[in-house]
């Protein structure tokens, strides 16, 4: 097995391997420490046509955040922060096509109910590695980004208590179409 980092890929709809990727998020509390968690159930768009441009969007099921304390967890699902009643989903997607690049941005929009805002996400191309287990070729991808609770109403802006800023931090492994 050889990893590839040549970026043209194939054509077709690429799968989730939700096995192997990972939504997750940081935000700092009080102003001293970073609270990590992540979201458990999600699913990714990623069409790439035969130009090698590919679309690419992602929804997130909010009552699957997770960070490890079920009180905490179950306080920010209610209608004092993500409102998950009211509020399933978080989507994704990108505002036009992408080139894969060994370092590239995807710019898109973000929609928590409805409210919209911008996001630019910082991408890092793993590459191609054929995945001996199943014999379908895989595509990794690293991705940071940063967006504003107060852009979609979630939670309380206290000053000092939690960040308005939250770090969003995607470990994706799409499986090629066959």
């Amino acid at each position: 097995m050889t990893l590839s980092t040549d970026t043209t890929l194939a054509a077709g709809s690429w799968v989730l391997d939700s096995a192997h990727s990972s939504v997750g998020f940081t935000v700092r509390h009080l102003g001293i420490a970073k609270v990590r968690g992540r979201f458990t159930k999600f699913d990714t768009t990623f069409v790439v046509d035969e130009s090698g441009a590919a679309e690419i969007g992602a929804v997130v099921a909010l009552d699957s955040f997770d960070t490890g304390n079920e009180q905490r967890d179950a306080h920010v699902r209610n209608a004092d922060f993500l409102d998950v009643e009211r509020r399933p989903t978080m989507t994704f997607r990108a505002t036009e096509p992408v080139r894969i690049a060994p370092n590239f941005v995807v710019t898109g929009d973000v929609s928590i109910g409805t409210a919209t805002a911008p996001i630019a996400l910082e991408v890092e191309w793993g590459g191609v590695q054929e995945f001996s287990a199943t014999g379908d070729r895989h595509a990794g991808f690293s991705a940071v980004g940063r967006i504003k609770r107060s852009d979609f109403g979630v939670g309380p802006q206290v000053a000092g208590m939690l960040s308005d800023t939250v770090q969003v931090e995607l470990e994706i492994q799409l499986i090629e179409p066959r």
